[in-house]
Formats: C-alpha cells, sequence, structure tokens
C-alpha cells in the first residue's frame, strides 16, 4: 500500500508545481498589465523589479493555489483513468477514497500552510507592495531628451534639443534656459552639438556642449522688478567646448514610510483584524448613540425639561398641541410654522449627512470582516476545488493539458464570478460578510460532494458515449416503433 500511495503522490505533485507555476506566471502577466503605465519609463533598476515582482506573487497565491490544485488533481486522476491504471487499482480491490487518501492528506497540508500563508505572510508582503507601489508611482518619470521640445525635468533648467543621433548620441542646436536662481529665463546657453550622459551612480547629467554662446542679463540688484519691455544689457561669451554638471533630483526612488499603510485591512492578520474590527464597532455604536441624543435634544424633539430630574417636573395634564395652535394669533401661527420648518430642515440636514457617515463606517467595518473571513476561504477553496479534480478526474478519464484545463478554467471561472459578486455585496451591505465571502464555497461543495459520490459509484455520468448510445436506442426505438404502426392492418 505504501508503494501505491508512494505512486499516487509522485503523479500528482509533478502536475500540481507545473500548474501552480503557470498559473503564476499567467497571473504576473496580468499584474504587469495593470500597472505597465505606472512602472515604464521611470528607470527602475532589476532589483526593484525582482522585488515588486515578488511581493505581487505572493500576493497572486490565493487565485493560484485553488486553481493548481483543481486542475493538477483533475489531470492526475485523469492520466491515471486514461492508462487503465485507475481500473487496475479498482480490480485489485483498492477503492478510489483508498486511492485518494494520500492525495487528502496533501490538500489538507496544502490548506493549512495555505491559512498560514495568508495569515502571517500576505500582510507582510500586503505592507510591502503597497509602499513600493506607493513609492513606484511617485517617482518622476526617467529622463528623456526628446527632439524639438523643451523638457523640464531637471529642476531649474529647460533644455531643447534640435536633432539627436540615435547612432552616436550626439545632439545638434541645444539650447538651455538657466532659471535655477529663480531669475526667470536670464541666462541661455546655445550650443551647435554636444552630448549629455548622466554618470555611473545616476545622480548627475554631464552636458559636453561645442561650439556655443552663452547669454545672461546684467541686472540691478538694487532694483527688485523689471518690466518684461525693459531692455536689458547681456554679457555674452563664446566657447568651444564646455561642460555643464546638472544635479538629478527625484530620478532615484524614494521609499515611503510603511507607517502610513500599516493601519490598512490588508496588512493585518486575525488577531490584528478582531481587534481593529472591535474598536472600530465600539466608536461606531457610540456615534449612534451620539446622534440619537443630539437627535432627540435638539430640533423639534427637543424637551424643555431636558437634563432635569424626573421629580423635578410634574405634568399637570396632557398638551394638545392642536388646540394650543388654534388659540394662537395669525402672526405667532405664521412664526411657529416658520421655526418648525427651520427645526425640520435642520433635522433633515443633520440626518442626512450622518447617514452617509454611518454608512462609510460600516462599510468599513465591513471591509475588516471580509478581510477577516478571506483568511479562511483560501485554504477552504483547496479543499473544495480537490474533491471537485479528483472526482472528476476519475470519471471523465482524459489526461494531459485539453479536456483538464477546459473544466478546470470553467470551474474556476463559475467560482471567480460567484466568489467576486458575493464580495461585493458584502462591501456594499446587501450581504453580512459571513455569506458574501463563503457563499462560493457552499455552492461548489456540494458539487464535489456529488461528483465524489458518482465517482466511488463508478457513475458514467461525463461520458459521452453513455448519452450518444441513450440518443441511439432511442431513436432506434421510435423507428421500430414508427415502422410497426405502417405495417399494421388497419381496423375498422
Amino acid at each position: 500500500m505504501k508503494t501505491l500511495h508512494r505512486f499516487v503522490l509522485k503523479s500528482y505533485i509533478g502536475p500540481l508545481v507545473m500548474t501552480f507555476f503557470v498559473t503564476m506566471f499567467v497571473l504576473l502577466m496580468q499584474f504587469l498589465w495593470r500597472y505597465i503605465d505606472d512602472l515604464v519609463g521611470k528607470g527602475l533598476s532589476w532589483n526593484v523589479i525582482a522585488e515588486l515582482l515578488l511581493y505581487a506573487s505572493a500576493g497572486l497565491l490565493p487565485m493560484a493555489l485553488p486553481l493548481a490544485t483543481l486542475l493538477a488533481s483533475l489531470m492526475t486522476m485523469g492520466n491515471l483513468g486514461e492508462n487503465n491504471e485507475l481500473l487496475a487499482m479498482k480490480s485489485a480491490g483498492i477503492s478510489l477514497p483508498r486511492i485518494l487518501t494520500p492525495l487528502i492528506v496533501l490538500t489538507i497540508f496544502i490548506s493549512v500552510g495555505a491559512f498560514f500563508f495568508s495569515n502571517n505572510v500576505l500582510p507582510y508582503t500586503n505592507l510591502k507592495i503597497s509602499t513600493l507601489l506607493y513609492s513606484v508611482k511617485q517617482q518622476k518619470p526617467e529622463l528623456i531628451i526628446k527632439e524639438g521640445v523643451f523638457t523640464n525635468l531637471i529642476e531649474g533648467y529647460s533644455i531643447k534639443v534640435g536633432e539627436k543621433d540615435p547612432n552616436t548620441g550626439l545632439m545638434r542646436r541645444i539650447l538651455i534656459y538657466d532659471h535655477s536662481k529663480d531669475e526667470e529665463n536670464t541666462t541661455v546657453t546655445y550650443a551647435d552639438s554636444g552630448y549629455m550622459k548622466p554618470t555611473a551612480d545616476q545622480k548627475f547629467l554631464v552636458a559636453t556642449l561645442f561650439s556655443g554662446n552663452s547669454y545672461k542679463e546684467v541686472r540691478d540688484n538694487r532694483k527688485p522688478r523689471y518690466s518684461y519691455k525693459e531692455k536689458l544689457p547681456a554679457q555674452k561669451q563664446t566657447f568651444e567646448k564646455e561642460v555643464i554638471i546638472f544635479e538629478l533630483k527625484g530620478f532615484e526612488l524614494q521609499r515611503a514610510d510603511e507607517s502610513f499603510f500599516k493601519d490598512s485591512y490588508q496588512t493585518q492578520n486575525i488577531a490584528q483584524l478582531e481587534k481593529t474590527e472591535d474598536s472600530l464597532s465600539k466608536a461606531f455604536n457610540t456615534q449612534i448613540e451620539s446622534f440619537s441624543q443630539h437627535v432627540i435634544r435638539s430640533s423639534i424633539f427637543r424637551n424643555p425639561y431636558w437634563g432635569r430630574r424626573q421629580n423635578d417636573v410634574k405634568v399637570t395634564r396632557s398638551l394638545n398641541v392642536d388646540s394650543l395652535y388654534n388659540t394662537l394669533p395669525p402672526v405667532e401661527k405664521i412664526s411657529a410654522l416658520e421655526r418648525a420648518m427651520e427645526f425640520a430642515r435642520s433635522t433633515k440636514s443633520y440626518v442626512s449627512s450622518s447617514k452617509d457617515e454611518f454608512f462609510y463606517k460600516q462599510k468599513y467595518i465591513a471591509r475588516h470582516m471580509i478581510e477577516w473571513h478571506r483568511k479562511f476561504t483560501l485554504a477552504f477553496a483547496c479543499f473544495v476545488f480537490f474533491f471537485i479534480g479528483a472526482p472528476l478526474g476519475a470519471i471523465i478519464r482524459k489526461g494531459g493539458l485539453g479536456t483538464p484545463v477546459v473544466i478546470s478554467v470553467l470551474f474556476f471561472i463559475i467560482y471567480y464570478i460567484i466568489n467576486i459578486t458575493g464580495e461585493k455585496f458584502a462591501r456594499e451591505l446587501y450581504w453580512n460578510p459571513f455569506m458574501g465571502m463563503w457563499i462560493s464555497s457552499f455552492i461548489l461543495l456540494p458539487l464535489g460532494i456529488f461528483l465524489s459520490y458518482k465517482a466511488t459509484t463508478d457513475s458514467v455520468i461525463m461520458n459521452a458515449d453513455f448519452y450518444i448510445e441513450k440518443v441511439k436506442k432511442l431513436f432506434s426505438f421510435s423507428t421500430t416503433r414508427k415502422k410497426h404502426t405502417e405495417l399494421s392492418p388497419k381496423t375498422e
């Protein structure tokens, strides 16, 4: 039996590893496509890109692992069935649950590992990737000097190049405006040709200019302002070669402070989420109570005896508001109505603004509970997908990357659509977080139980030949009955 278990495990681990990395690669490509606009043109080093992909891979694992489990189990059992190895095991008296025992144990370990990964590793990687993505988005684009366009990326300078040789890097008709001293465009440099290259540490840009002139307006420091129409003397310097060094500020990656993202629900584990949710719920309940007291004490609901002890206020008779209103003079009636309308409008505005605030806070609390349930749904999804893939593979008896891939992708799409729909409903407070996050697993779990039962009883539910034979028999029966009716004598 140990030999059989090793054989089944060996047949399963290979497809599991392969499908996991293939799935991860596809999801990483989707991640890069999503953030391509933020990454391209920033001059990021390879170690930064590798770090970003590493953290992104960890964040995509909750989606890749269930799909890999489904596809690997379907391929493994399909291969065993297609090669008649599964039939040989059953002929030897080994039942399907006995064959799947080592895979079930392995899936349990994978599910437990997935839970600990979601609870301990994923919050850390979410914190890292959130900080890194924010830093990349805030970084300046890579310094690229285009032909015929002013470049203002270098602080204090505007540079324009008329022509640039793509092979040698030689630039012609170089125009540089220097306004680094907040003196507008008082210093201008023009060169017939030159080169511009950054230093090895990317901190400076060295411009080597040939055959040019430098112009600088001469201003009187005692006169703070000049009219743009006023003509000023200028100094002109001619050079055959001149070297200008520009300091490149803001082009290196400035990492943001991680403390800005530590309070996010995506960067917390289960204990932290429970603590945060409890604090938010208490604060929300306190605010609701304060809101109720404020509405009662103010506007049309206010009580002139509010705050007094109950024994100090004696109620001698009930007050009829309509009778009291009818005793008022016409002018006071109008005044009373205006005050009542003012109180009503004020209360309505306060209730409306408070409603939006309460709704936002409820959604924020729900986000924490959604993230709390997500820690468990990943592990449970691996378990559910295994009990869909393994029995289904034993039923269809098709291995390889053809039919199993199609069926796996179909089931995963169904799961994913149900999952994101439930999560969206939970975020919008249509459903509670438990129902929104678990509905996809609860829908697919009965399907897994049904397929496991059918596979154990050697059902032909997924065998196309079975249905084709049934259809042929049906048509054959209909044709025979029609002929029998035509040949039978008619009776008057």
